[in-house]
């Protein structure tokens, strides 16, 4: 019923935090990860997966000269005693050899590449979670995780294509070329090289082509898989406005445009696999033809003929292999460098260096001529200043737009302020850790969403690790440990996605039972009750004043119902303070407040009279 706490995350490599632009860039911020500094035991790995990868493609070299002197024994007349049985079971251990060296290989590396994976994916993570509310207001967030969800994955692709295949098949091509040279004549080495170049040359020109296809479709898939998301998290209103085949066609759209992209890739498929073809054809029929002319000639024994034609056949499957692999490979670095991307995106809001921790001493906030807008061209609050002094509630109301949500962002410092300062015990948060300052600060907001997952991980989240007695504590001052218990599981029913299988007004006590269980010093109340009926708003009100007793708490409202209790009520105009004092001061004073409170109370009034007609009828 706890909130475990996770295992302990390996320590992430340090990293240029700056987009990569190119192949070379993306290597040099993924060689950290491979090469972590101070894990002496991944790096003996490294270097033990290359020890086997040499000594497999040398065993792989040598099968076939094993082969063909085999053959040139066998062919001339002999006794059975006299049968090469050294040479067969040579080239039997060979064979074994070259395999089980790459999988001792594989094996040695997995931990390294899987590790890699791992860091690189929690680097990101941890960075994405640092980056400004603005980042993530203006990011959708399903093209987001497939492009973490695709970079991961390159990694795995790119480690095991690039230093367990192309690297080998080059060098396995280069010593084939010397030994083709050396042991039977130039030409038969030089049509080898050249048929090696012209399958490159052509497969990187071709697929070249081809990344731009992959690149539409990569846009598309991003796209229709990011519409699917956000329409199925609207779930409830695309029922509200009956716009089920609207949806459907904004995402067949994106489907269609994925689709096109996808069949142009194939086509163009195609025409690289025929071409890769025709030239190792075209080059294997020609060193056969040479190696056969030598045989005539007498240069050349028929051993020397299979020794040729096996080196061909065992270079064959792999540069047949090496068009997928580039593709991959190519398809792998665009991948991580949009990654890897992620990881050059600048904080807006960081801690100085050496920020000290904030130190709670009576939980006192000031905002000091504060001035902010999420845009320079249109500022939000204009030199607002108040004080919450310890211990007492003050309330921040005002109309639609004069500022009130953007104080509640500025005091958890999703945003720094352009102008004046926010204290808290004399300390300018822009000075302090933000771990400490959003320590001390526990909020009940207006829309509360929970984890899919239980009620009681939900309430854990504000102090992981809690235990089930504190959990069901923090339920019952919250009033919804009855609620809870009447259910099937009880504290282990699951909330569904973002809480939606409870009521607002369940939502919300869950959020209270999550504050008073991460017992902050400091409250914010962020229009905690305005989506609320008025029978639920009383029991919630009621909840929060228990809450809130004792502690220095900050509520933002728009029902001026909520906050007539209140020691000081801020009264936001476009952006400045334009009254404040108690309800009944206000109230007194018949200006903006009290022409808030009038308009409310006749909305209300309103409200009462429309329902009355139904209770005249039910009367006999």
């Amino acid at each position: 019923m706890t909130l475990s706490s996770a295992p302990a995350a390996p320590p992430s490599p340090a990293v240029t935090l700056r987009a990569p632009t190119g192949a070379a860039s993306v290597l040099r911020m993924l060689w950290p990860y491979l090469w972590p500094v101070g894990q002496w035991g991944l790096r003996a790995r490294v270097v033990a997966a290359m020890v086997f990868l040499v000594a497999a493609k040398a065993a792989n070299v040598y099968v076939p000269l094993l082969y063909g002197q085999a053959v040139d024994a066998l062919s001339v007349e002999a006794s059975l005693l006299a049968v090469p049985v050294a040479l067969i079971v040579a080239y039997g251990l060979a064979r074994v050899g070259s395999l089980g060296f790459a999988e001792l290989r594989d094996a040695v590396f997995a931990r390294v590449a899987y590790r890699a994976i791992r860091t690189s994916a929690l680097a990101v993570f941890r960075h994405l979670h640092g980056l400004s509310l603005r980042f993530h207001l203006e990011r959708q967030t399903g093209g987001l995780s497939r492009v973490i969800e695709r970079g991961t994955s390159a990694i795995q692709t790119l480690l095991n294509f690039t230093l367990f295949n192309i690297a080998p098949t080059l060098v396995e091509i280069l010593l084939v070329a010397v030994i083709l040279w050396t042991l039977f004549d130039f030409a038969i080495a030089a049509v080898t090289v050249t048929t090696v170049v012209a399958y490159i040359v052509f497969t990187v020109t071709v697929t070249e082509w081809r990344l731009r296809l992959r690149r539409r479709m990569n846009q598309a898939d991003e796209e229709a898989n990011t519409k699917a998301i956000d329409s199925l998290l609207n779930f409830e209103t695309v029922k509200y406005f009956n716009n089920e085949a609207h949806e459907a066609a904004r995402f067949d759209a994106s489907q269609a445009r994925y689709e096109n992209a996808a069949v142009d890739s194939r086509v163009s498929l195609s025409l690289l696999n025929t071409g890769q073809a025709l030239i190792i054809a075209t080059g294997l029929a020609l060193v056969m033809y040479l190696a056969a002319r030598g045989i005539v000639a007498g240069r050349f024994t028929v051993g020397d003929f299979v020794v040729v034609n096996t080196y061909l056949m065992q270079l064959y499957q792999p540069l047949n292999f090496f068009g997928f692999v580039y593709r991959e490979i190519k398809q792998a670095l665009v991948d991580m460098e949009r990654m890897f991307g992620l990881l050059g995106e600048q904080t807006e809001v960081d801690d100085r260096p050496g920020a000290p921790d904030l130190a709670v001493t009576g939980g006192e906030v000031r905002f000091e001529d504060v001035a902010f807008g999420y845009d320079a061209r249109r500022p939000i609050l204009k030199g607002v200043s108040f004080t919450v002094a310890p211990g007492r509630t003050v309330a921040i109301v005002g109309a639609t737009g004069a500022g009130k949500s953007t104080i509640g962002r500025l005091l958890f410092r999703f945003y720094d302020v352009v102008g004046g300062a926010i204290r808290i015990d004399g300390q300018d948060i822009r000075d302090i850790t933000q771990t400490s300052l959003r320590r001390a600060i526990g909020i009940v907001p207006q829309d509360t969403v929970l984890f899919n997952d239980t009620v009681a991980y939900n309430i854990a989240y504000g102090r992981p690790g809690a235990a089930a007695a504190a959990i069901e504590r923090t339920a019952r001052l919250a009033h919804i440990h009855d609620f809870v218990a009447a259910l099937p599981d009880g504290y282990e029913t699951r909330v569904g996605e973002r809480g939606l299988k409870l009521s607002g007004g369940e939502k919300q006590r869950v959020a209270i039972a999550r504050t008073i269980l991460k017992d902050p010093p400091i409250l914010l109340f962020d229009e905690a009750t305005s989506a609320l009926d008025t029978h639920t708003e009383r029991e919630i009100q009621a909840s929060l004043r228990a809450v809130s007793a004792g502690r220095t708490t900050l509520v933002i409202a728009h029902r001026l119902s909520t906050v007539i209790d209140a020691d000081e009520i801020i009264v936001l105009q476009e952006g400045r303070v334009a009254e404040r004092g108690r309800h009944g001061d206000l109230l007194a004073a018949d200006g903006l407040y009290a022409a808030l409170w009038q308009s409310q109370q006749e909305q209300a009034a309103e409200e009462d009279a429309a329902a009355s007609p139904a209770v005249a009828i039910a009367k006999p």
